[in-house]
């Protein structure tokens, strides 16, 4: 009897949960947070510390998704997650052509998969991919002008997760990690990686509204 009933009671849920999915199929979301690019070693340095390091640059995340699909405790959307760190610091002993910061905007469609969509908290992860661009300083980060090229293109694959969380009508909060791996920014110096990660760690605000 338990069985027929527990039965019911999922099927009643799952179809409550199909009808509330067609009521707000969009979303735009705002976070901010930090980027975080692991050490790179400058193989021709000539310095006992020949590590290139990076600051942990304040980032900004504006997402737009839309809902695609609803397959009762999960749904599917097409999202546009871009992300913009407008202060990498760059830090290295040798050689001193290093510039002495840069910009970065990454812009990666992606299809990301909610479990619980229309409940209180709903987890969710992420897979997409686009590009990079990193627009160096006009300074060297020991003094003097940059010679090398200002701004670089990239290829990024992206895979994140992270957490909704429902407080107020039509608005919840989000926290989210998200790996950019992408191609590295010239700084004018090779470095021991071809490819690095962004990892962004951010917290916000989504508007979920339309149908």
């Amino acid at each position: 009897m338990w069985r027929k009933q527990l039965t019911i009671a999922v099927l009643v849920t799952v179809c409550t949960l199909v009808g509330h999915a067609t009521a707000q199929k969009n979303e735009l979301s705002g976070l901010i947070g930090r980027t975080f690019i692991s050490d790179q070693i400058i193989p021709t340095s000539t310095s006992s510390d020949n590590l290139m390091r990076f600051g942990d640059g304040l980032s900004f995340e504006a997402n737009y998704a839309r809902r695609l699909m609803d397959f009762g405790l999960l749904s599917l959307s097409a999202e546009v997650p871009v992300v913009f760190n407008p202060d990498e610091d760059v830090h290295a002993a040798l050689p001193s052509r290093v510039p002495e910061n840069y910009n970065s905007i990454i812009v990666t469609p992606a299809a990301r998969v909610n479990a619980f969509p229309d409940l209180g908290v709903s987890p969710w992860v992420s897979v997409g991919g686009g590009v990079a661009h990193y627009s160096n300083s006009s300074t060297l980060l020991f003094g003097g002008k940059n010679p090398g090229q200002s701004g670089t293109n990239a290829g990024v694959f992206q895979i994140g997760g992270g957490l909704d969380v429902k407080f107020f009508k039509k608005f919840s909060l989000r926290g989210e990690l998200r790996d950019f791996w992408s191609g590295t920014p010239n700084l004018n110096v090779s470095t021991n990686k071809s490819r690095q990660h962004n990892l962004f760690v951010g917290g916000g605000i989504v508007w979920h509204f339309g149908r």
